[in-house]
């Protein structure tokens, strides 16, 4: 699998590091009462069928942040984006 750096270019999957699911919501409170929120934040995840978003960083290469759009069933990379817009 190649992954299109928008920054780089076309590169091996060698070069990145998946970082996790682009589509879940960190909870916002450490308080006790958010507990049932990490809970579900870090254990309880789907197991997406066909596009999904994912978090892969350019650990070899330029070391951007980037949202990659993957078919979880064929792997084909659909889209490739920085995961912050540019200033």
């Amino acid at each position: 699998m190649r992954i299109r750096c928008p920054y780089c270019g076309e590169r091996a999957l060698e070069e990145f590091t998946y970082r996790g699911d682009a589509t879940v919501t960190r909870p916002g409170s450490l308080e006790p009462q958010a507990t049932g929120a990490w809970v579900d934040y870090v254990y309880l995840r789907d197991n997406p069928d066909g596009h999904h978003r994912e978090h892969w960083h350019h650990s070899a290469g330029c070391h951007a942040w980037l949202v990659v759009t993957r078919d979880m069933r064929t792997h084909e990379i659909l889209a490739v984006e920085f995961a912050r817009k540019e200033p």
